[in-house]
């Protein structure tokens, strides 16, 4: 389901979005047998099919976090640490409460990567990470994502430069297989630096909404860009830097 319009709906996609999605992420993260994932996320949650199949699709291994070690940070941390957990998948929300106990804590993790999605990220929130840790050993990344795109649409490796960007919540580029532009409310591409909405095209787009023709209609157009192509209508706006990343606005 996804509930961005604050009602919750039914988005259709495929078996095949989810392994387009896992074979387009592969090159930049390298899972494999190597790597535990947690399953922290609920399954109603979009986020968890990546947790999922992100870790059995690649041979790697998968713990299922019980709920109230996921509402106890200490406890969290411990289990982190316990099952040498390589991969961690976190809404922002919820690392900040993670976060001044790793950074206090002498038992070393084993992550290496720790990624963002659910909601924008506040980059400044990482700066006690950074500080603690460097950069060396984990990477942080940010995954803006919507349901009806399937689960992740950019992917940025942040750094500590970040910090000190002015920029609340850099998402970076699309994924390999997919595009996006940044248009005005006459499906025009707004001028270079200018705020604009966020539409998505290419191999993620959902089929539509379960039973709701006109919603699917509305959101998903025809693309005045390519013929044949539709467009994912995100309702978000976002600004392109000069190069070429994208900055999620709102």
């Amino acid at each position: 389901t996804s509930g961005s319009t604050g009602r919750p709906k039914g988005a259709l996609l495929s078996h095949a979005n989810v392994t387009r999605l896992l074979s387009a992420t592969q090159p930049a993260f390298g899972f494999g047998a190597q790597d535990v994932w947690t399953l922290f996320h609920s399954y109603a949650f979009d986020f968890s099919v990546w947790e999922l199949f992100g870790a059995l699709c690649t041979g790697g291994r998968l713990v299922i976090v019980p709920y109230f070690i996921s509402r106890e940070p200490q406890a969290f941390h411990q289990l982190l640490y316990d099952e040498g957990v390589t991969v961690l998948n976190q809404t922002p929300t919820a690392f900040r409460q993670l976060l001044p106990i790793a950074c206090q804590s002498t038992q070393p993790l084993a992550l290496r990567w720790v990624i963002f999605g659910g909601e924008a990220l506040d980059v400044s929130s990482l700066r006690p990470w950074y500080e603690r840790f460097g950069d060396q050993g984990s990477t942080l990344v940010n995954m803006y994502g919507i349901t009806e795109t399937t689960v992740h649409v950019t992917f940025r490796a942040l750094s500590p430069a970040d910090l000190d960007a002015k920029v609340q919540s850099p998402i970076g580029r699309p994924l390999s297989d997919l595009s996006w532009y940044l248009l005005d409310s006459q499906l025009q591409p707004v001028a270079a630096g200018c705020a604009g909405e966020l539409y998505i095209a290419g191999a993620g787009l959902a089929r539509g909404y379960h039973g709701r023709t006109g919603l699917t209609a509305e959101r998903f157009v025809p693309s005045p860009f390519a013929p044949c192509e539709r467009l994912y209508r995100s309702g978000y706006l976002a600004r392109e830097r000069a190069d070429g990343n994208i900055d999620y606005l709102g």
